[in-house]
């Protein structure tokens, strides 16, 4: 077994399809067909089940795409090792994050990456929830992962911190709100209308909550991508529930900000894999905790 064929079998699992994967491989399908056979005679199974011109995964095949991607990422760690006695901390990390962790903390951390490991290239995927995190970074997709959740992250071979416990703020558009201070009780929600984003998310998990405790609170927009939130509620359609990694870009915005009282506050986590990491991820992970977070 050769690292290009296990290379190539993710490439075809990730990409959709030979025809795909040959393209975002850049190399001739006729090579990567033969590639895969020769893997799948080594094996003694077939990985691919095919469909007229189409594939879809055997059984065996969704077992091996997992451990194929994390043997590929223990081969990119041993040689980043090697490599980075002599030349420091290189390399790309690819990290998996919320849009609230991706905004805060992520973002700083690649400022200070860029300062002291100008070698060191972040890669960020987007997911929609924690779960989504966890499972990228359990399956090899992701080396690292930033994220809310109420416990601890858990999965196999995941390894948590606790970097800090983010702060849930209500956004509102100017004079929305009348208020005497910087923070609002919870019943002042009451006969409120808001955008929220779809079931899954930690900042919708606080919107159901707070409507089934305190009652009269209407939705006026769902929206799956949570960047327009902002936007929608400077357009006044409905006050929005924000971590506070985005306070400062919606006071710039013009919006208005408060805090809940009492606070309203969710774990963040920097979640990885036991084992081996390659010198970028290292280098993340250390400038992560370095950062004064716990």
């Amino acid at each position: 077994m050769e690292r290009r064929q296990l290379e190539y079998f993710v490439a075809i699992v990730e990409q959709g399809g030979f025809t795909h994967a040959a393209r975002a491989l850049r190399v001739a399908q006729p090579s990567l067909s033969r590639a895969i056979t020769k893997l799948e005679h080594e094996l003694g199974v077939e990985l691919f089940h095919r469909v007229g011109r189409n594939v879809v995964l055997s059984s065996a095949g969704e077992m091996l795409a997992d451990r194929a991607r994390l043997v590929l990422r223990d081969l990119d760690a041993m040689r980043a090792a090697a490599r980075s006695i002599g030349e420091g901390a290189v390399g790309r990390v690819d990290v998996a994050a919320t849009s609230s962790s991706a905004l805060e903390p992520v973002t700083s951390i690649i400022a200070e990456l860029r300062e002291h490991h100008p070698g060191v290239v972040v890669s960020t995927s987007s997911a929609l929830s924690a779960a989504e995190v966890i499972a990228m970074v359990v399956q090899g997709r992701c080396e690292v992962g930033v994220c809310g959740n109420a416990e601890r992250p858990t999965g196999r071979g995941l390894v948590a911190h606790h970097l800090r416990d983010e702060e849930f703020l209500l956004v509102v558009p100017p004079g929305a709100i009348v208020s005497s201070g910087p923070a609002v009780s919870p019943d002042q929600l009451r006969g409120m209308r808001f955008v929220v984003t779809k079931p899954a998310t930690a900042v919708r998990a606080l919107f159901d909550r707070l409507a089934a405790t305190i009652g009269d609170m209407a939705i006026a927009a769902e929206v799956g991508d949570r960047s327009v939130v902002l936007p929608m509620v400077l357009k006044g359609i409905g006050a929005g529930l924000m971590p506070d990694g985005w306070a400062d870009l919606a006071r710039r915005a013009g919006a208005e900000v408060y805090r809940f009282d009492p606070a309203e506050r969710l774990p963040q986590w920097l979640v990885h894999r036991r084992g081996q990491l390659t010198a970028a991820t290292q280098a993340f992970v250390d400038t992560t905790l370095a950062s004064g977070r716990d």
